[in-house]
């Protein structure tokens, strides 16, 4: 059985916009959806990066089923790990309890505003794993004060406190952030199907645990002006996070996604309106293990219409082929 998500891309809607789209999910019966949290769009022509936890509070007073979570947060630069505790415990409280807190280790496209560099990629892993071990511990309640090698705290303690803190999710490229999430999460995240991340999970202690994986797709009942729009907004998906990871600003994407043509981009992001191109997409990351697939539907003005094809159509036939 594979739960099928719905994406929240903060990079391509305002905010009341994405609020709306996401009480539209619930209604039309997504199992649970995900939030980007950027603070800079991949590509202009995506156009939009509102404050992911202020539309992650709206959406919790303005649903009361689907789960929310974010796909991801990084805690590491421009958020300090006692501010994302903060944040997490209180949307855990807003939603009764359907939030899960999705972390990883950032790029340098949204992480830059704040200045101070950018880190190497095995310093950034040592930084997620301190703020978790903070997050944790804030999360345990009492009175927290930590001098760690990036980050101090000093006497923090969370005042409201859920019941039931947010499960933790790390997500993964690779052998060393697979060994992070196995020893340190609750659940794994992923944006690719491959059977080997899991397994380096299992690997380093994820063994039962969730596992949730993301697929872009774009639905249009004009296949031609699906692929176009994919590959306007969404080309840059095809990189890789080695490269992904570390570009500073949609114009570096732009040019280095300049010899990506509307092919390249179909060839890996199902177009058009045919469900079975759609289930077939998803059916990798079933094969793979994954638990739950959140889908992002490419373009901002095109969510309700994708929201209405998914209730009647799409939804169905993902069912049928996955439970």
């Amino acid at each position: 059985m594979v739960r099928i998500g719905y994406t929240m891309m903060t990079e391509q809607a305002g905010p009341r916009e994405l609020v709306r789209h996401v009480v539209r999910a619930e209604e039309a019966g997504f199992d649970f959806s995900v939030t980007s949290d950027h603070y800079v769009p991949w590509l202009r022509t995506q156009g939009h990066s509102p404050y992911a936890w202020s539309v992650l509070g709206a959406a919790a007073q303005a649903t009361s089923r689907i789960p929310l979570m974010t796909y991801v947060t990084c805690p590491i630069l421009r958020y300090h790990p006692a501010v994302v505790a903060q944040k997490a415990a209180t949307l855990q409280l807003l939603s009764e309890g359907r939030f899960r807190l999705g972390l990883g280790a950032g790029e340098n496209l949204n992480e830059h505003v704040v200045g101070g560099g950018w880190p190497p990629v095995d310093v950034r892993h040592e930084m997620v794993r301190e703020a978790v071990e903070i997050i944790r511990a804030l999360f345990a309640g009492g009175h927290v004060t930590r001098h760690g090698r990036h980050y101090d705290v000093e006497s923090a303690r969370l005042w409201d406190l859920p019941g039931q803190a947010p499960p933790i999710g790390i997500a993964v490229s690779g052998e060393q952030s697979c060994r992070l999430a196995g020893q340190l999460a609750d659940l794994v995240i992923a944006t690719e199907p491959k059977p080997g991340l899991l397994e380096a999970f299992d690997r380093h202690g994820g063994a039962g645990k969730p596992r949730v994986g993301q697929l872009p797709v774009c639905h249009d009942p004009d296949r031609d002006a699906a692929v176009k729009r994919a590959h306007a907004q969404f080309r840059w998906f095809g990189l890789g996070w080695k490269v992904n990871a570390e570009l500073p600003h949609p114009d570096s994407f732009e040019q280095a996604t300049q010899f990506v043509t509307p092919d390249d981009v179909a060839a890996s992001v199902p177009c058009g309106d045919d469900p079975e191109a759609f289930v077939e997409a998803v059916r990798p990351y079933a094969e793979a293990g994954f638990d739950e697939v959140a889908l992002v539907q490419i373009g901002g003005e095109e969510q309700e219409p994708f929201l209405d094809w998914s209730e009647k159509t799409l939804l169905p036939a993902l069912r049928d082929a996955f439970g």
